[in-house]
């Protein structure tokens, strides 16, 4: 559901930008304000950041369509870090998708953020709450999952079709695109909720402390250590980026399937000097373009560009983690002197 550039006017994008951004200062504010906590979950935020990155490369096909779809992930990373820690984090991943390698527009960013991040964050996690007060079970996960995650898409896809709507992108009369975008993110978002509770119910399984909302539970207890648990992730994260991606769907995703039947294109020519201004910013970041080594069509050049792209999530998430923490005890310490 990364959006491109040519879907949006300057103005409807520099509104999300400020939107994103506002979702994005609040979540650092609460984190600042739970220190300890923060500093317990950098680690966790930085795996299965890396983890979520490797899942999104697997377009999986959505029979009788010819289309594809992949993992958002923010449900997943809510359910295991929290709203906020999450929100954070599936931004690292959507930045260095887009810099690294023009995944979506660089000027439709905050619109990409808002569609595929807030949405799983916030309301996943406010459903994620209230059905696990109670305590968390096999069952609930699966039901959590698999209603988190085709309302969160079925958001997005409304404001997919809203935002090119404001922008007004005639190539996409609003209701056929609506009549496209949302039965098509309805199966993507079913397939979404299945991963999502099978990795949640393994890391229950695993390690039911990893898992948020879950009752303070003895170490003793703890089937895994979270290093071990974290381990396997990382190896999964690793296996995914570099060799299931291979595998992955060639068929277009939901939005370029929608594109597809309205337009005859799966995408749009981009207009505008605003447009053209960040396409050269873009193209300069973009160092690993379609998830492949620069002037590369092998599979080798993709596995590396996969495993790179890993990486490069996991250092970034950790790193605004450590500054998060940085901030949290300049704050504390300020607050402690007053």
């Amino acid at each position: 559901m990364h959006m491109a550039d040519a879907l949006l006017s300057p103005g409807v994008a520099g509104v999300m930008y400020a939107a994103s951004a506002v979702a994005a200062g609040h979540s650092v504010h609460k984190l600042e304000q739970n220190r300890d906590t923060t500093d317990k979950i950098i680690p966790t935020m930085g795996v299965m950041g890396a983890f979520v990155f490797a899942a999104q490369m697997i377009n999986f096909t959505i029979p009788g369509t010819g289309s594809s779809g992949h993992l958002c992930g923010g449900m997943l990373l809510t359910a295991i870090v929290g709203p906020y820690a999450a929100f954070l984090t599936m931004i690292g991943v959507l930045l260095i998708q887009c810099l690294l390698f023009a995944d979506g527009g660089l000027m439709a960013l905050g619109a990409n953020v808002w569609n595929m991040a807030f949405y799983g964050c916030f309301v996943g996690g406010l459903l994620w709450k209230a059905m696990m007060q109670r305590g968390i079970s096999k069952r609930k996960i699966v039901v959590a999952s698999l209603l988190g995650c085709v309302l969160t898409l079925q958001m997005g896809a409304l404001s997919v079709s809203v935002e090119t709507l404001a922008s007004g992108i005639t190539e996409l009369p609003f209701t056929a695109f609506l009549l496209a975008m949302q039965p098509i993110h309805l199966a993507i978002g079913l397939v979404e909720g299945a991963i999502t509770a099978a990795v949640l119910v393994f890391l229950q399984q695993a390690r039911p402390a990893l898992l948020w909302q879950t009752q303070t539970i003895d170490e003793a207890r703890q089937p895994l250590t979270l290093r071990r648990t974290l381990g396997i992730v990382a190896v999964a994260a690793v296996m995914t980026a570099g060799v299931l991606s291979l595998f992955a769907s060639a068929f277009p995703d939901g939005l370029e399937w929608s594109l597809q039947r309205i337009t005859g294109s799966t995408e749009l020519d981009a207009s505008g000097p605003v447009q053209a201004f960040f396409a050269r910013i873009q193209s300069l970041t973009a160092l690993l373009p379609d998830y492949n080594l620069t002037g590369s069509e092998s599979a080798a050049g993709a596995s590396a560009a996969g495993l790179i792209g890993a990486a490069v999530v996991l250092a970034a998430v950790v790193v605004l983690g450590k500054i998060l923490k940085k901030a949290a005890q300049r704050h504390g310490s300020s607050a402690s002197r007053d």
